[in-house]
């Protein structure tokens, strides 16, 4: 199994409406002339099951490159399950038997009894995201490019494709459920809030029905590792809550410091083959093109290229384009601001270590969900895996697989049972040979901990833009050092940085599990305060100097007394291990350094780290 490609990779159970499907045989191959499901003209038996491929329209003639496994050719009014895949991936990463990845392949679940529906995301890979894909259709692949995660593209499509099949009589209508991971997570969340709505290209919402009419909705999601709010997920400012419901002003004013290794690698994963897409059995050919940019000039509202450009000039972000950006993000690629509504029952999972995607991002939508809509049906996975920095462990890889099956089979299916709800948690540890530790289980996130470290009013220190050790930097940069969860630091002593011994497991181990939280009266010179930044680490010092990078996060500062939280961790600090938190005024290649050179000195500090013992 395969670390995450760079991406964005019923409450009330629904009857069986369908008759059981039959057991394939070799008379499932659908006679001359038959219709096949979506117009689909590839269609055959293997592995077990009957698959059909193929180009399909979608709601604006875009030709989707897409997949339908069924259990049998015959099988009609199934449960039907959409897979979609991480960013710069294709359908084939669902299409191999002999992966699994984060939510299994297609074969597995067809076996299971559902209809697969596994679309290429358009803009990608045969999706006319290839030069070859776009020659074979010029007129159809004109607007094909990609939307990055876009509601009323990425995340329609799925929907007009879904309706079709409901049309068609391969899916029960109330028995629908999407799973996607990374790039597909994203818009799964979106789907999720949707829930029995679409959202058209002026950004209206209106009720989903199917071509024919049908009133269609969600009988359950599952997202692995997704983002839910992008501005957040992008250019943090550090004001994010995982224990609470943070609103949309404080969570994109002022636009954040951006995850500059992250961003930029993104952008050329659109373009140009940076992992594995083509269709199984073909060699991987790396910087092969794959993905489609909107022409320049061709679509404001798509246009990443010029999106990527303006977060890389820096600060001030003030400037109309700017503002643009962050609202166009804001109003369409971000599950966290879409308009309220009961959301199907939700699995959701994500991993500690993830740079990318950090945990907060789905708890911050299940933190909302929870206090609109008490009783929905919601779980929660976190653990070692996900994007860069994860380890991916293998046992938290198949307790996923697992969950994830459970909750679909109850939710969509209504069999089987469903794995708890509430909060399931393992910790990191290292080395990645060890045993995770976990499960902790809690009714909600804050609930894990049941206790806090606490340091108050140490003496001042300061830190400057050019503060820490480029050598550090790049050893836990996610992207450019490699993504290494357990590499081991020696402290070089930089200067320009404030150091703090939080706490020191003198007596007993403990366990941190939660994001540290941060006060301090920030004085700031040489730049305004919002064009300055505080990168934070918090580290694991053993008791030979050497340390493990446990949290980190990046905060935009105010002038004052400032409030702020890393990511939220969970990691044992061993029997003499001390937590030492770091502050610098830049964190790059992970974080973009500031513009301007700059100085903030820090005074009565307060750092709070949720524990048990």
């Amino acid at each position: 199994m395969r670390q995450a490609t760079l991406g964005f990779g019923a409450l009330a159970v629904a009857i069986f409406l369908a008759v059981t499907p039959e057991s394939p045989r070799a008379s499932d191959a659908r006679q001359p002339g038959s219709t096949t499901p979506l117009g689909l003209t590839d269609c055959e038996r293997t592995e077990g099951v009957y698959q059909c491929s193929g180009l399909v329209e979608t709601w604006d003639g875009t030709p989707l490159d897409t997949t339908l496994t069924l259990p049998s050719a015959r099988a009609r009014r199934l449960p039907l399950l959409t897979m979609l895949h991480g960013f710069a991936n294709s359908k084939h990463e669902f299409l191999d038997p002999a992966q699994k990845h984060y939510i299994d392949n297609a074969f597995a679940w067809a076996r299971d009894g559902y209809a697969v529906l596994t679309p290429t995301s358009r803009g990608m890979w045969g999706s006319c995201g290839t030069p070859e894909s776009r020659l074979a259709n010029p007129i159809a692949c004109a607007d094909g490019y990609l939307h990055l995660g876009d509601i009323r593209y990425e995340g329609r499509d799925p929907q007009y494709l879904i309706g079709r099949l409901v049309d068609e009589g391969i899916a029960a209508p109330r028995r629908i459920g999407v799973i996607g991971e990374s790039g597909g997570g994203g818009p799964t969340m979106m789907l999720a809030a949707l829930r029995d709505r679409v959202m058209l290209p002026d950004g209206k919402l209106v009720p989903w029905r199917s071509p024919d009419g049908t009133r269609l909705r969600l009988a359950a999601a599952g997202a692995v590792i997704p983002w839910t709010d992008l501005v957040d997920a992008a250019l943090p400012n550090g004001r994010v809550s995982a224990n609470g419901v943070t609103p949309r002003r404080e969570a994109t004013q002022p636009i954040g410091v951006a995850k500059a290794s992250f961003v930029n690698a993104i952008l050329l994963a659109a373009q140009f083959a940076i992992g594995p897409g083509q269709p199984v059995g073909e060699p991987f050919v790396p910087g092969r093109p794959m993905g489609y940019l909107a022409p320049p000039g061709t679509d404001p509202e798509a246009d990443v290229a010029s999106f990527v450009a303006r977060i890389n000039a820096g600060e001030p972000y003030t400037d109309r384009y700017a503002r643009f950006v962050r609202d166009e993000v804001v109003r369409f690629h971000s599950a966290y601001y879409v308009k309220p509504k009961r959301p199907p029952p939700l699995f959701m999972a994500a991993g500690f270590p993830d740079d990318l995607f950090p945990v907060d991002q789905v708890l911050r939508f299940a933190n909302r969900a929870r206090k609109l809509y008490p009783g929905l049906p919601m779980s929660l996975l976190l653990g070692d895996f996900g994007h860069q920095r994860s380890s991916n462990d293998p046992r938290d890889r198949k307790r996923l697989l697992r969950s994830i099956h459970g909750w679909i089979d109850r939710h969509v299916r209504g069999e089987g049972r469903a794995p708890r709800e509430g909060v399931s948690a393992y910790a990191q540890v290292c080395p990645k040979s060890r045993t995770s530790l976990g499960p902790f289980l809690a009714p909600t996130f804050n609930r894990l901990s049941r206790d806090a470290l606490r340091v108050r009013r140490p003496r001042p220190q300061s830190l400057t833009s050019v503060g820490g050790s480029p050598r550090t930097a790049l050893a836990i940069d996610p992207a450019a050092g490699g993504g290494e969860s357990c590499v081991e630091i020696e402290d070089d002593g930089a200067p320009g940085t404030a150091r703090y011994t939080i706490a020191t497991a003198r007596r007993r181990a403990f366990t941190l599990i939660g994001a540290p939280a941060l006060r301090a009266q920030l004085d700031v010179s040489g730049a305004p305060p919002t064009e300055t930044q505080v990168a934070g680490r918090l580290w694991d010092v053993a008791t030979d100097g050497t340390q493990n990078l446990v949290a980190r996060g990046l905060y935009r500062p105010s002038e004052g007394l400032n409030r702020w939280w890393l990511h939220p961790a969970a990691w044992r600090f061993e029997r003499g291990h001390k937590a030492v938190l770091e502050l610098l005024g830049n964190d790059a290649p992970y974080g973009r350094p500031s513009n301007d050179p700059f100085e903030i000195e820090l005074r009565r500090l307060r750092v709070t780290l949720p524990v048990r013992h």
